[in-house]
């Protein structure tokens, strides 16, 4: 039995298209009727059987789009930049798949997340209770844009976590912001030809341009 996306569903948090299903694909049971009801001990009992990757905000499921081997690629470049440096400092950097409990609930997946000291009791195993820096790839459509750009960078500035990168190949930004106040200021946006840097990472240096350039297609294929 497995928790899987039915064809032709539309990510988003009503959850459409979200079922149980036998190996062979006979369907048990639609789970869309639950939206709205889910409890955290639910989602993360989902969280672990699902084919998808899955967020969960205040009783709602939310189907994220599968990533693309340009989101990969990217993102691969950027965890191989920043772990030497985490790792220097002691910390721990990890990479989608690590679930990230913001608030009471609340679920978030970040594409990176970062804890400065690897002996922070928020670092759990199941999830992480906080991190001290987050990253997202911006993921293709309006709903991956507002995801990314709208309503994580309110979840992570209320979650307390001091630094959020946006890295976007939609117009090949990074933007970096630093918690302020309680709301994210705009440190820097950066474009090719610039080195993005960070505030609570001193050292840490990313050439925009090559961060972008290790998502295209060595092939030039686009598909």
């Amino acid at each position: 039995m497995a928790l899987e996306r039915a064809m032709g569903m539309t990510n988003g948090s009503d959850c459409a298209g979200l079922r149980i299903a036998t190996p062979d694909g006979v369907e048990l049971a639609d789970l869309a009727v639950l939206q709205g009801l889910w409890t955290e001990e639910q989602y993360l009992k989902l969280a672990e059987v699902a084919d998808c990757r899955l967020e969960f905000t205040d009783g709602c499921i939310e189907i994220l789009p599968m990533v693309t081997r340009a989101h990969q690629a990217i993102l691969r470049y950027l965890f191989l930049a920043l772990n030497p440096l985490v790792e220097e400092l002691g910390g721990e950097l990890f990479w989608c798949g690590l679930g990230l409990r913001t608030r009471p609930g609340q679920f978030r997946e970040p594409d990176l997340l970062a804890l400065i000291d690897a002996r922070d009791p928020r670092n759990q195993n199941q999830f992480w209770h906080g991190a001290d820096w987050v990253l997202e790839v911006v993921s293709p459509g309006t709903g991956g844009a507002h995801r990314d750009l709208v309503q994580k960078r309110q979840d992570y500035a209320e979650a307390g976590i001091p630094e959020y990168w946006i890295v976007n190949p939609l117009d090949d930004t990074i933007t970096v912001l630093t918690l302020a106040g309680g709301r994210y200021v705009e440190h820097g946006l950066f474009r090719p030809g610039d080195y993005a840097d960070s505030p609570g990472l001193p050292g840490l240096r990313v050439d925009v341009a090559a961060a972008f350039a290790a998502g295209e297609p060595a092939g030039g294929g686009t598909d």
